[in-house]
């Protein structure tokens, strides 16, 4: 069929839709015939038909097999062409059902309005997907362009929208402003448009309630009701909407009290100093806007990296991964910092609502502590320290989150709930209870001010009227503590390791298995079913001693809605040596998986990287066999080099390594200079990490599979020594 017909092309696509895939297929090629009608907006047809050539058969049914879900309050994932990506139609479709829902929620009280935000993204197809197109419609589409589109649909709807500098096409807002701004100025609710930490080729929308919080179930059914039998409304253009008052500008009240807040909160715990230099970046992202205005309103001496502000491609940093989670995010910013002298470096996701750590340690080393560290150092300094305020309030953490947080909690004798499903947005409903003095009051006995809340992923909340994680108040308390530890003589691990020695020795290792790809979300589903199935007498070679599945409604009680049954997909495995939770991903397909190990204090002996080396080692072990097991459902084993690639890895690449890259190097190794092996295995690795160099990544797996050769390959020896120690260099 000639590229010149285009409904010739049409009819071909989704007729080999339909024979490759079956009925999913089918499905997908009815979508693809209603987006290529043009009687939807934004749709793009004449793309469409470029993309309906063979070769793109594949990104074609996985570009249509479904509408983009809505979970977890709100929709991500690549974007693209078609419902299963997010583009303008899938935005509009999310911000229309938006609409449907507020007006049917507050019908009769009058003007409604919301707050719109967004980050700093702008897709420039790092991956290549659409490489084939050349100039396309989404090309250097930006999150700003798609708030803006929103506040078009919602002034189409009669809905105001508060907008931050409307007239500046480089403002920005993140997420802990976003909710912040929501109470400030009584709005019903809002959105951002905004993929966190994901990938620059990733995008998003989250929605946010009149609390300023994402909903809860079951009140999110509503809203996911809704959102399902929406088709997207014609948005008012946005320079008509503004001119009519129903695009408004951010009252600048609202980001003075934001920062004030934080101040006030701050008043008493320390004294900032500028003699002790920060290192703060927003990892490309927005939060400059709020951790860094607070920073500077509260007089610390912060340095930014030159190149590390607001910049959607995310290109100075390690993989455009912007994640405070993965170590490697900050490699650039502690660069930095050692060359200006500065011994910690914070940081903060794209939206700015997840906080990073690092630390540099006498010797000049730096250490990066996870998120689960980051919540125990910040407690303890807050309510248990001999020498801190020893402040009082409630206590909030998931129970995918380190049980080190309660132990604290109950040695400082403050109230905790450690027992929340996983999201912040559990945290906001509590608070929303004790707020209107609801079941948790009777827990605590009478409404408790927040002291504290905390999730593994790096969030951190301190401030009640914020009802969602902010790396703000996380920023400020360590910046100080830092100074502090650095007057004493001591380091931020030297304390951490100082919090074991009173409580024991907690550790917890998180990992996550990604499923990309047409099936992904479906293979994601098959682990979960096989771990429900198989009960095993053992996991991770050690004996369980308790199996909870949160579906048990005998135990857990009858689902409230069906959002509450998604969010109640996880799995406890307890076993001798340490506790799982297992879950998948409620906006990805990934499945995650979170160790949690608690025994005796750090060995006595060596500095306190050592000591803690020991107990992390062992929980790290335990984490690759879960990995391991946990890949059997799928019938995949993955070699112990593997297991040591990085999460952000995808699973299929994982065995691409194992079955083509480490057999080739093996084979290469004697036959090649140091430079030559790198250089053939920076190309032979690129689908690993699509966008940035791979070789980083793959360090720790190249240093175990010379651990395995070293002895095997006697004549290759020298050859072998020379790529170990490039493998295990910083």
């Amino acid at each position: 069929m000639s590229r010149s017909d285009p409904a010739g092309d049409l009819a071909a696509a989704c007729a080999e839709l339909q024979d490759r895939y079956g009925e999913p297929g089918a499905a997908a090629a009815g979508r693809l015939r209603l987006w290529a009608s043009g009687t939807l907006p934004f749709t793009y047809p004449e793309t469409l038909a470029r993309l309906c050539a063979p070769e793109h058969g594949a990104l074609l049914f996985d570009s249509f097999r479904r509408v983009l879900p809505f979970g977890t309050g709100g929709r991500r994932g690549p974007v693209g062409y078609g419902p299963n990506r997010i583009n303008t139609t899938t935005i509009a479709m999310t911000v229309q059902g938006h609409c449907e829902h507020l007006k049917r929620r507050f019908a009769g009280h009058g003007e409604i309005s919301v707050v719109v935000a967004n980050d700093v993204r702008v897709f420039r197809d790092v991956s290549g997907r659409y490489s084939s197109l050349g100039d396309h419609p989404l090309f250097g589409l930006s999150s700003r362009d798609l708030a803006k589109l929103a506040c078009g649909v919602y002034a189409a709807n009669g809905i105001a929208a508060y907008f931050v500098e409307p007239d500046n096409p480089l403002a920005i807002l993140g997420t802990p402003e976003l909710s912040f701004s929501i109470g400030e100025l009584g709005a019903a609710g809002g959105v951002i448009v905004s993929a966190s930490h994901n990938p620059p080729d990733d995008n998003g929308i989250k929605v946010y309630d009149e609390h300023g919080s994402q909903p809860a179930p079951p009140d999110d059914q509503a809203l996911l009701d809704v959102m399902s039998g929406t088709e997207p409304l014609a948005p008012m253009p946005f320079e008509a909407a503004l001119e009519q008052g129903l695009v408004r500008p951010l009252p600048a009240r609202a980001h003075e009290r934001y920062v004030r807040s934080y101040v006030e909160l701050f008043d008493g715990f320390s004294r900032p100093s500028r003699e002790h230099v920060l290192v703060y970046t927003p990892l490309c992202g927005s939060g400059l806007d709020s951790v860094g205005a607070v920073l500077d309103a509260l007089g610390f001496a912060v340095r930014v990296p030159p190149d590390q502000g607001p910049d959607g491609s995310f290109e100075a940093i390690p993989f455009r991964a912007p994640n405070p989670e993965i170590p490697s995010a900050t490699d650039p910013a502690r660069a930095f910092a050692d060359s200006i002298g500065a011994g910690i470096v914070l940081s903060s996701d794209p939206d700015a609502d997840r906080v990073g750590l690092e630390a540099r340690l006498p010797g000049g080393r730096w250490y990066h502590f996870d998120g689960n560290q980051i919540a125990a150092i910040l407690l303890y300094a807050l309510a248990l320290d001999p020498t801190g305020p020893r402040r009082r309030g409630l206590v909030l953490e998931t129970l995918v989150t380190s049980k080190l947080v309660r132990r604290i909690a109950e040695l400082a004798g403050v109230p905790v709930i450690d027992d929340l499903l996983v999201g912040f947005k559990y945290v906001a409903a509590v608070l929303e209870s004790l707020a209107g003095s609801g079941r948790y009051g009777d827990v605590l006995g009478a409404p408790s001010d927040l002291l504290l809340a905390a999730e593994e992923a790096h969030g951190i909340a301190v401030l009640a009227a914020i009802r969602d994680k902010d790396s703000t108040g996380a920023c400020m308390f360590l910046a100080a503590l830092y100074q502090r530890l650095e007057r004493e003589g001591r380091s931020l691990l030297d304390y951490y390791v100082e919090i074991l020695e009173r409580t024991g020795g907690y550790d917890s290792v998180n990992r996550s298995i990604m499923l990309s790809g047409p099936d992904g979300a479906a293979r994601r589903d098959r682990i979960m079913q096989w771990l429900r199935a198989s009960r095993s007498s053992t996991f991770g070679n050690s004996v369980v001693t308790a199996f909870l599945d949160h579906w048990d409604e005998r135990r857990y009680g009858p689902f409230s809605s069906e959002s509450d049954r998604l969010a109640r997909n996880l799995i406890e495995v307890h076993t001798e040596s340490f506790g799982v939770v297992v879950r998948p991903s409620g906006t990805e397909p990934k499945l995650k998986f979170y160790c949690h190990f608690v025994g005796s204090a750090p060995p006595a002996g060596g500095n306190a990287e050592q000591r803690l080396a020991v107990l992390r080692d062992a929980a790290e072990l335990a984490a690759r066999r879960i990995y391991g097991e946990l890949l059997g459902a799928l019938d995949i084993s993955l070699s112990e080099p593997a297991l040591h690639l990085p999460d952000l890895v995808d699973i299929d690449q994982k065995v691409a390594f194992d079955r083509d890259i480490v057999p080739e190097l093996g084979a290469r190794l004697g036959r090649a200079t140091l430079d030559q092996l790198l250089s053939w295995l920076r190309n032979a690795a690129a689908p690993l990490v699509p966008g940035a160099d791979p070789l980083p990544a793959l360090k720790p797996a190249v240093a175990r599979s010379c651990d395995g050769w070293l002895g095997a390959e006697p004549e290759h020896a020298q050859a072998l020594r020379e790529l170990r120690g490039w493998a295990r260099t910083d």
